[in-house]
Parts: structure tokens; C-alpha cells; sequence
């Protein structure tokens, strides 16, 4: 059976406000935007999850959200299941790993931070994708990936496909 995985890294973020706190930071225009661009990006290529783990930042909050709205809009009848995963704020690799194991649905979303999720999108695919961008993985960067596995209990390390990977900044017009 075939898993995909969509591994989304948060959009830009607003440092507007120094006495927020890191977690509680919101998107800024530029990323609000970027989401947006994401989730028609998504539903234009048929990505849909069924299934979304999220951290529970602010910023990751908001990113899913405006995907959200453009992947309600191609496909209203189907609704992911939103986990958010405190676990996910400012997760390692391996943290990563062991909450995606806990994954039920055939297509899994899963929106975090850097540095861990640059290293989860290095080290969960066979090869990386040939893109400049893929090895910093910047703000709304997102991989999609395949693995032919029955339940994502049964992922490892290198295991996956790359079948797309953007950064929002090829989606503007």
C-alpha cells in the first residue's frame, strides 16, 4: 500500500511584537499569503491529507488553517482530522519519526519548524529532490513524499519518495 506524507514547514512569521513569546508568534502578510498559495497549490495537484499533525504554535495553527480554507474549497466534502501535537513545536527529526507512527490515514500532513523539520525532510526520503532550497527548507517549504508501506508504523529513515517539493516563492504571481 502506498503512504504519502506532505511535510509542511511553517509560513513567515511576524517578529513585530519583541515581547511575544516565540510560540504565540502569528504569520505575518507575507505569510498568510504564502499559506494561502500552499493550499491551492495542494488541492490543484490533488494533495489532500486526511489526517494533519500540527504543532501547536501559533504560527503552525494559522499556516493549516489557510491551507485549510483553499483545500475546503476544492474538495468540501472531505475534512482532515487536525491533531495538534505540542510534541511537534520545535521537534527533532526523531521526535518527528515517533509521531508520525502514530498516523492513521493513508495521506498525513504535518506542519512544524526548523531546524528539525529540515532535518526530517533530509533524512526520511531516499534521495532529496534536486532544489536549492530543499537543504535549508525555508519558510511554507513543502515535500511530498510516497512510501510503500501498510501503516505508518512501518516508516524508517530513507525510506520515502519524492513526488513534489515547493517553497512559496515559485507559487507567487
Amino acid at each position: 500500500m502506498t503512504r504519502r506524507l506532505i511535510l509542511t514547514r511553517h509560513a513567515k512569521s511576524s517578529w513585530d511584537d519583541p515581547m511575544m513569546s516565540d510560540h504565540a508568534r502569528p504569520l505575518n502578510a507575507r505569510g498568510r499569503q504564502a499559506a494561502a498559495d500552499l493550499g491551492d497549490w495542494l488541492a490543484s495537484r490533488g494533495y489532500v491529507p486526511g489526517e494533519v499533525l500540527c504543532s501547536d504554535a501559533t504560527r503552525t495553527r494559522e499556516t493549516w488553517a489557510l491551507i485549510a480554507a483553499a483545500l475546503d474549497a476544492s474538495a468540501p466534502e472531505t475534512t482532515p482530522l487536525l491533531v495538534l501535537k505540542p510534541a511537534l513545536y520545535h521537534a527533532p527529526a526523531d521526535v518527528m519519526m515517533a509521531v508520525l507512527r502514530h498516523a492513521q490515514a493513508e495521506t498525513v500532513m504535518m506542519v512544524g519548524h526548523n531546524p528539525g523539520i529540515a532535518e526530517f525532510a533530509e533524512r526520511i526520503v531516499a534521495q532529496a529532490p534536486a532544489h536549492s532550497a530543499y537543504q535549508r527548507y525555508p519558510t511554507g517549504a513543502t515535500l511530498v513524499a510516497s512510501f510503500e508501506i501498510d501503516a505508518w508504523q512501518d516508516v524508517t529513515f530513507g525510506s520515502g519518495a519524492v513526488r513534489d517539493f515547493v517553497v512559496p516563492r515559485e507559487l507567487a504571481v
